[in-house]
């Protein structure tokens, strides 16, 4: 079924970072924003790594990431996609970034998991270059589905992020 991303780019002219997943889940879907599956480990692992609380209502989140200087969105604005699925997602159509690279000093781009990474590698990759001088990094998904990460070995591999905004 082919959805359209329903979320507006997080961002504002003091991020430094920007994090792309891949598309929304169902569960973020029906709430409206990113990452809102209780199981899903985004919030706690960025807070463990800020060392700042976890974030808990969409205000909190939006002023949690630009007070870190952090932006997010997603490497697919629309597609075909079964549930929450990353591998069956289809007819994919890139996210623009143009935006936040106008705006903002992004430094680098992470990719959440292997599919934002995939989308990014394949149709992002030219822009976030020009617009970093860097290419994507992959990061693990912070996905119930990637089981063998732990939260403290997530954490532990998201922590570049954090060099990035020194």
């Amino acid at each position: 079924m082919s959805q359209t991303h329903p979320f507006k780019l997080i961002f504002d002219k003091n991020s430094k970072i920007l994090i792309l997943g891949s598309f929304p889940s169902v569960i973020s879907r029906k709430f409206g924003f990113y990452y809102t599956n209780p199981q899903n480990r985004f919030w706690r692992v960025l807070a463990a790594i800020l060392n700042a609380a976890v974030p808990e209502s969409t205000d909190e989140k939006i002023k949690f990431l630009l007070s870190h200087h952090i932006a997010i969105y997603d490497a697919a604005i629309s597609c075909e996609i079964e549930g929450s699925s990353d591998a069956k997602m289809g007819k994919i159509v890139p996210a623009n970034l143009e935006p936040i690279f106008k705006e903002a000093k992004i430094r680098q781009v992470y990719a959440n998991g292997g599919k934002a990474y995939e989308i990014c590698k394949k149709y992002l990759e030219g822009e976030i270059i020009k617009a970093t001088k860097s290419e994507v990094i992959k990061l693990p998904s912070t996905s119930p589905t990637n089981a063998k990460f732990s939260l403290e070995r997530l954490t532990n591999e998201w922590s570049m992020i954090v060099r990035t905004l020194a």
